[in-house]
């Protein structure tokens, strides 16, 4: 290039990529030996490893498992009872209570709104005396250590708007999940593991799709995706090394890409490509760590026995619940599980009894558990889905067999430990657990606050793009909910 060329290409970009050659070095020698530069990260143990400095709030939890119920469990029939709606099955559901609200496609077909009063038996648990269906007993013997929600609400009223918006703070797709939030400003203790990992499990009703971006990163650096394990296979895709590939082998590929791809770097002053860096050493030394993860060898017989006969089944939601008690073990700050097939608009009954079936046991398993290791007071543990069902019958209401529509307009969901309330009951519903009367909170104030819990402030928690400062909880005027933390 004659010297007239580089003056002309020598835009703000370029020179900002060339001055990045000296950082791009430093974190490349950071990544492939980390003591080098720990110094400063091990000050103190309230600092986060990842981009934020520190927490704004002294913080009561270090780690979130979420345990999500996909296609929109029935509140109705599992939490939020009223015994006068045993009064008003099978009459039609008044006007005044739906009152002109939004509904779905496959309901405004229908004629007629008949009330269906849940198909199960509902008693009284723990201190508080909070109502739990006989579908669910082992979540209901962990009443006194758990927060019920009975008043969280959403806009979206199909499923995939109202799962985006409850996992990034948006319906519209493209915005990072929040456990990529989370791994981008906390950052993780443990560097042999990722930062956030998800497993899915499916039950035999109707399953939605889940896609990708709902762990995805978004604008975020795509290094704080989350890690899909899997229940076949190698855990992670392309884990183990290729027939005659032997792992020193494999140190001396990476090596050399990690030249190839730092003189990219120096050229284009790209930052994915300090992305691409760490995914490649992250996947080396998951070889080590994640087959030591997923034996089960040395977990005792008492407490397989907890999680239920299908803890030592791959691609269980027990299994996957004991999994990710292991990875809390080993400080991995954010667990997603999904468990596909609430979509019950028919055959409720029978559908829902075997997804509660599937996530009872091993849920209320995995709370006393953490408990029992002591881990419960530093780690949330949230269970819920996108939104409820609806008090009136989906289709033709029979004797033994109805279906519920979607419901955003309130619907329950649980936390426990990491400074969430023991033994609480919060907000409350119309006698047809349809509309909020009182405490109502949002999916993005519900974010809002476990974001509190983790010591982060959800108002300066902000990423700048497009202008913007982005942030999980949305632009909507989000709030902590104060009387969630105990």
């Amino acid at each position: 290039m004659n010297p007239f060329e580089f003056h002309q290409n020598q835009t703000r970009r370029q020179m900002i990529g060339l001055g990045a050659r000296g950082l791009g070095a430093l974190g490349a020698a950071h990544l492939l030996n980390p003591s080098l530069l720990n110094a400063a990260a091990s000050e103190a143990s309230d600092k986060f490893a990842g981009t934020l400095p520190g927490p704004h709030f002294k913080p009561t939890a270090k780690r979130v498992i979420y345990l999500f119920l996909s296609g929109g469990p029935s509140h109705i029939d599992l939490y939020d009872y009223h015994p006068e709606m045993r009064d008003f099955h099978g009459k039609e559901l008044p006007d005044s209570i739906r009152n002109g609200q939004r509904i779905t496609g496959m309901t405004s077909k229908q004629s007629s709104f008949p009330c269906v009063a849940p198909m199960f038996d509902f008693t009284r648990h723990g201190q508080n005396g909070s109502w739990f269906s006989d579908a669910i007993p082992n979540i209901a013997s962990i009443a006194d250590d758990i927060t019920l929600v009975k008043s969280v609400h959403t806009e979206a009223i199909n499923h995939d708007p109202a799962i985006t918006a409850i996992n990034t703070g948006s319906q519209q797709p493209g915005k990072p999940s929040m456990g990529a939030w989370l791994d981008w400003g906390m950052g993780s203790p443990n560097k042999d593991l990722p930062g956030y990992v998800v497993m899915i499990s499916k039950g035999k009703g109707n399953a939605q799709a889940l896609y990708d971006r709902l762990w995805g990163s978004g604008f975020l650096p795509s290094k704080h995706q989350g890690v899909k394990f899997r229940s076949a296979g190698d855990p992670v895709l392309y884990l183990s090394n290729p027939n005659g590939i032997s792992r020193d082998m494999r140190r001396n590929m990476l090596d050399g890409i990690a030249k190839i791809n730092q003189a990219k770097k120096m050229e284009t002053g790209d930052l994915e490509i300090d992305a691409r860096i760490a995914q490649y050493e992250m996947a080396y030394r998951m070889q080590t760590s994640v087959p030591e993860l997923v034996d089960l060898k040395d977990e005792p017989k008492h407490v397989l026995d907890l999680y239920g006969k299908d803890a030592m089944k791959k691609g269980t939601f027990a299994h996957n619940c004991l999994i990710a008690r292991r990875l809390s073990e080993r400080g991995v700050p954010f667990v997603q599980l999904f468990h596909r097939g609430w979509d019950q608009h028919n055959n409720l009954p029978k559908q829902i009894r075997g997804q509660c079936k599937d996530i009872d046991q091993p849920a209320a398993a995995l709370v006393k558990d953490l408990k029992q290791r002591g881990l419960l007071k530093d780690t949330i543990v949230v269970c819920g889905g996108e939104f409820g069902r609806t008090i009136y019958s989906q289709g033709k209401l029979t004797k033994d067999n109805h279906g519920r529509d979607h419901h955003g307009r309130s619907f329950s969901m649980w936390m426990a430990g990491g400074g969430f309330k023991a033994g609480f009951e919060y907000g409350k519903t119309d006698e047809y657990a349809y509309n909020i009367v009182e405490n109502p909170v949002h999916v993005n104030d519900l974010n809002a606050t476990v974001l509190r819990a983790l010591g982060i402030d959800h108002e300066r928690f902000t990423y700048k793009y497009l202008g913007l400062d982005q942030r999980l909880t949305g632009v909507e005027h989000p709030k902590i909910v104060p009387d969630l933390l105990a």
